[in-house]
């Protein structure tokens, strides 16, 4: 059978229909396409440009090239301020990662009551960041906080002073930070759920044990999710503020001192907008370079084919 082409009015009224559509999509996209112009490109722009200047607000914004930039690459507390902040990434996020992992694991055995116990893991998450502070206040006081009691009832231990011993605080920020590895825990698990179990039918009659199981099916079948995770891992632990904010305002002697709470003095205690805003793009480059670092690194341990 011969198919004709369509008519000239057919095909007109197509073409009309076509540029209505267009049309819809376009204004029903106009909004959202005003509101990123307006409150993302717009603030991310004018805070490249503010960088290079002295603003404070008050006044217009003057114009002073790398001055700002320089200011922070010699200032003692903006190197602190990092090295803080870089310490508790690499003592936060592996270990978070990890717990995550490890009770997602032990949730995929197929336990009795795993809905409730899967929701009991992930309930701190959903905590706000400023009342789980508060409460881990109370839980790390030298004197009548649950940790020590535990620690001196259990192992004859007297625990540390946390928040007031320079040595101890990190290790307690990173400590409450351990709290919230649900989401974590959510993602591992419902990528090992996913995971076909013919590849472990397989493997077991093969004769591979659990262990083989674990480190020749289920860790690299995860790999693509854990590259996920540590990249959000990576993303949060920089920019840590409400907790530190909280707790300790950076002491004790600075020894919490971290980076965004630095940008925070800088842009509302002193009111300078342009050395933050230089803050803020020397913190983007960091976490972009880490960032182009763990891609580059991923051709060699992640596997995405199943």
């Amino acid at each position: 059978m011969v198919r004709t082409a369509p008519t000239r009015p057919a095909a007109s009224r197509t073409g009309r229909l076509r540029t209505r559509e267009a049309l819809y999509f376009h204004l029903f996209l106009l909004p959202w396409m005003i509101g990123f112009l307006s409150f993302v490109v717009y603030p991310v722009l004018a805070s490249l440009y503010f960088s290079f200047t002295q603003y404070n607000i008050l006044q217009p914004p003057h114009w002073i090239g790398l001055a700002n930039y320089r200011h922070l690459l010699t200032s003692q507390l903006f190197w602190k301020s990092l090295e803080v902040t870089l310490y508790y990434t690499l003592l936060a996020l592996p270990c978070t990662l990890l717990l995550g992992l490890l009770v997602a694991a032990l949730l995929n055995l197929r336990v009795r009551g795993l809905r409730v116990l899967r929701t009991v893991y992930y309930l701190p998450t959903l905590i706000p960041p400023v009342a789980g502070a508060l409460l881990w206040t109370w839980l790390l006081n030298p004197q009548f906080g649950l940790i020590d009691y535990v620690l001196q009832r259990a192992f004859h231990i007297h625990g540390p002073a946390w928040l007031a011993s320079p040595t101890w605080v990190i290790p307690a920020i990173a400590l409450m930070s351990l709290w919230g590895f649900g989401g974590s825990m959510v993602i591992y698990l419902a990528a090992m759920q996913g995971i076909p179990q013919e590849y472990y039918e397989a493997a077991q009659i093969d004769g591979a044990s659990p262990r083989h199981l674990l480190w020749r099916i289920t860790l690299p079948m995860l790999t693509p999710v854990i590259f996920f995770t540590i990249i959000l891992g990576l993303i949060g632990s920089f920019q840590i503020f409400t907790q530190v904010y909280v707790l300790t305002q950076g002491g004790p002697d600075y020894a919490s001192y971290f980076y965004n709470l630095y940008l925070y003095e800088n842009a509302f205690n002193y009111f300078k907008m342009g050395l933050a805003s230089a803050q803020a793009w020397i913190l983007f480059i960091i976490i972009l370079g880490c960032t182009l670092v763990l891609f580059r690194s991923s051709a060699l341990w992640v596997h995405y084919d199943h």
